[in-house]
């Protein structure tokens, strides 16, 4: 079920208000039912995956809880990263590994391919998989006790507002929180309908506004110069971002009018003067978990310094993989993998530049070229594939400019050109209004954002990107 779509602006409603009509005791099973059938409204099939990941952690955490010694859970600890990454390598990778073969073997002249596997990607299984994942891991290193009630525990692995796109929660933070008893309360829920609305202007006026320009252009890379690439780099950099942090605050809002608390999932991230503050600020959930669960048992920064780069390189690159199953994301994950580790050896060097110009220009070139390099990269996640890619970045690096206007615009006209243009000066202003004025005085802000939507909106239930991943 789409955010953005009739049937959840029907749903939504529906379901807050009877969650605060049941008991207490009830509200598990109510939400649990809701939950499985907002994810069975894609295809109700692939529910099963779902459950099954569900049981499996829900009983290895007990069996690794109620363990005697440190072999027998690491037997079991085994057993619940082998279900959840079997079901992503199945589901996400196989193909891609199975055409890769193809490829090899096709340059070695060997008569032999592969059939490919007749399987659609799952919605979200890279986030519940993760998040589950994280569970047990958690309880296997004893940092939270598991959990005794499956219904509560699958509630945590299916809660709907987050459940296809995110943040992924930790255990410790949302578990906790299902056995408590919210009433409902007016202050929170016109934080929760300001977010909501902040997420709907974020998706609607901007990322999808700004698809059509990105699509058009990515889809057609031999037919455009070096300006209209770069503009739709630039373009889909904003696209990206409220595509996704757009869900993730509806998520947060939905979540909040009930009274549950999810973790903030990007904070201003074309902000950060350095690509370590992008990270600490881009997909927040997701950096963490990498930096929980992969870098720091790597290693980490404990360690020499070769073996740190690699640490840090290697993290990114999974991350990258992580996004999807494309040699682009590859690339996109090991060029910010590069980044870090330069910029790491590059640190007091960079200090001294910094001490030279003054920290006011120090950071606002920092911030610039922060966002530069960050474009860069997703030129390499947006692109269909390595070799459109190289054509985008063979244009650009060789300055291929045709100074046609219609060419700029993209075929799109001027209308939505300049609509695009507004609505990323739009959300730029909105970064710089205090919180309190946007989310926790009154509904004046989603009073404001709704006229917005109803103006520039572009119209039809445009997929949120990340449910790909």
């Amino acid at each position: 079920m789409l955010f953005n779509s009739g049937h959840f602006l029907l749903y939504m409603p529906i379901v807050i208000g009877l969650y605060f009509l049941f008991p207490q005791r009830f509200r598990w099973a109510f939400l649990l039912a809701a939950s499985y059938y907002f994810y069975m409204c894609w295809r109700w099939e692939y529910t099963i995956l779902i459950v099954a990941s569900t049981l499996t952690d829900y009983a290895v955490a007990i069996k690794i809880e109620d363990a005697e010694g440190d072999v027998k859970k690491r037997r079991w600890i085994l057993v619940s990263l082998l279900l959840n990454l079997s079901l992503l390598f199945t589901f996400k990778y196989a193909n891609f590994a199975l055409d890769t073969a193809n490829h090899l073997m096709e340059l070695a002249h060997v008569g032999y391919s592969f059939k490919l596997l007749e399987i659609a990607l799952p919605v979200g299984i890279s986030f519940y998989t993760f998040q589950s994942l994280a569970y047990t891991i958690d309880v296997y290193r004893g940092e939270t006790k598991a959990e005794r009630h499956l219904g509560i525990f699958a509630l945590f692995v299916v809660f709907w507002p987050q459940l296809v796109a995110g943040p992924i929660e930790r255990s410790k933070h949302l578990l906790p929180q299902f056995r408590k008893h919210f009433r409902f309360d007016h202050e929170r829920t016109v934080y929760a309908i300001n977010k909501i609305a902040y997420g709907f202007f974020k998706k609607v006026v901007v990322a999808d506004r700004l698809a059509v320009y990105v699509n058009e252009v990515y889809g057609h890379v031999d037919d455009y110069s070096a300006l209209p690439l770069v503009l739709a780099s630039v373009f889909f950099a904003f696209q990206i971002y409220c595509d996704f942090s757009g869900y993730t605050d509806i998520a947060i809002g939905c979540a909040a009018i009930m009274g549950f608390s999810l973790m903030e999932n990007f904070d201003r991230p074309y902000l950060a003067s350095s690509i370590t503050s992008f990270w600490r600020r881009w997909h927040i959930s997701l950096s963490t978990w990498f930096k929980d669960y992969v870098y720091i048992p790597l290693g980490g920064n404990r360690t020499v310094k070769w073996r740190w780069y690699y640490n840090l390189f290697l993290t990114f690159l999974l991350s990258g993989i992580w996004h999807g199953a494309n040699w682009t994301f590859v690339a996109w994950g090991a060029w910010h993998g590069a980044l870090l580790v330069v910029e790491r050896i590059s640190e007091q060097a960079r200090q001294r530049f910094v001490s030279w110009v003054g920290q006011r220009v120090g950071h606002a070139l920092g911030v610039v070229a922060t966002f530069s390099l960050v474009v860069v990269g997703w030129v390499f996640f947006r692109a269909a594939n390595m070799q459109d890619a190289m054509v985008v970045f063979g244009k650009i690096f060789s300055l291929q400019i045709d100074w046609n206007l219609s060419m700029l615009m993209a075929q799109n006209g001027p209308y939505n050109f300049l609509m695009s243009v507004l609505a990323i000066g739009l959300l730029l202003l909105s970064y710089f209004l205090p919180k309190d004025l946007k989310f926790k005085r009154n509904f004046a802000f989603a009073i404001a954002l709704t006229i917005l939507i109803l103006i520039m909106g572009k119209g039809g239930n445009g997929e949120f990107i990340y449910f790909q991943f």
